[in-house]
């Protein structure tokens, strides 16, 4: 099994958390959108959407989150009841998933990017998009329609009122989360499930941002919940290992790096 993801990337951290809450062996291939890996003909190929992540399990392909881990959960259940008596995830699971899964994390991230940074690395994915373009013909409509989303998002970066609608759905969904973790020790229930596999990484974007005063510690729940979150293995291998304290400097300064020496090769 292969998983072609990036630590910085949300749902390729919903899916590893996963692989390892599960325990299944898989390869990993780094694939980093910010310096445009993403849009290598390769990976293109197998999802024109161009996100991560990917799963391959053989020839099967899939690209939609949710249905990544849906499909780790019955391989795990496979494996664990001999391929009898498979417990998929309840209903209450299942919406607390689909439920996380409808914030989208792009806007609030970029809105709390300083604006010479994103607008140096928008540039700059640009310039490989239209590479690509020029280097693989056959996929150059695919190519035109990802150059065409990323004006789109320069644009919709310049309207406050996305960075507002983005902020006050994740009040909605954090607002629910804190009533549901007074009742409950997990997201459904006693026992970690997926769903708190999807919420993690919310609350580690939102700690990466700095933003956790606003969101999570005037919370109490969610911020006690959090205290324990962050200690499950699973946790420190996926998001700690690259994102917790003078980790998180080094790992966004090598990307920098990466994109400041790729933009001045291309000049030359």
């Amino acid at each position: 099994m292969q998983l072609y993801h990036h630590p910085f990337s949300l749902d390729s951290q919903k899916v590893r958390l996963t692989l390892e809450e599960k325990g299944i062996d898989y390869t990993s291939h780094h694939v980093n959108p910010l310096t445009g890996k993403n849009m290598d003909a390769f990976f293109f190929n197998m999802n024109p959407s161009a996100k991560v992540p990917v799963f391959q399990n053989g020839s099967h392909i899939i690209y939609d989150t949710i249905e990544i881990i849906q499909y780790i959960e019955r391989i795990a259940e496979k494996v664990s009841s001999g391929g009898n008596n498979l417990n998929p995830s309840s209903r209450e699971v299942v919406r607390w998933m689909h439920k996380i899964q409808e914030w989208d994390a792009m806007y609030l991230t970029l809105f709390h990017v300083p604006e010479k940074y994103r607008l140096y690395v928008s540039k700059f994915l640009r310039r490989v998009i239209i590479a690509r373009m020029a280097e693989c013909p056959d996929l150059a409509g695919a190519y035109h329609c990802k150059l065409r989303e990323a004006y789109d998002i320069d644009d919709k970066l310049k309207n406050a009122e996305v960075s507002r609608r983005s902020e006050n759905h994740l009040v909605r969904l954090l607002d629910e989360v804190e009533l549901k973790l007074g009742e409950t020790s997990y997201l459904a229930g006693e026992e970690f499930t997926l769903a708190d596999v999807m919420l993690i990484p919310v609350l580690a974007r939102i700690e990466l941002l700095n933003l956790e005063e606003e969101y999570i510690n005037s919370r109490p729940n969610i911020a006690d919940y959090w205290v324990l979150a962050k200690q499950r293995p699973s946790y420190k291998k996926v998001i700690g290992k690259y994102f917790d304290g003078w980790r998180r400097r080094k790992t966004l300064l090598k990307t920098w790096c990466f994109i400041r020496i790729r933009s001045m090769l291309r000049k030359f």
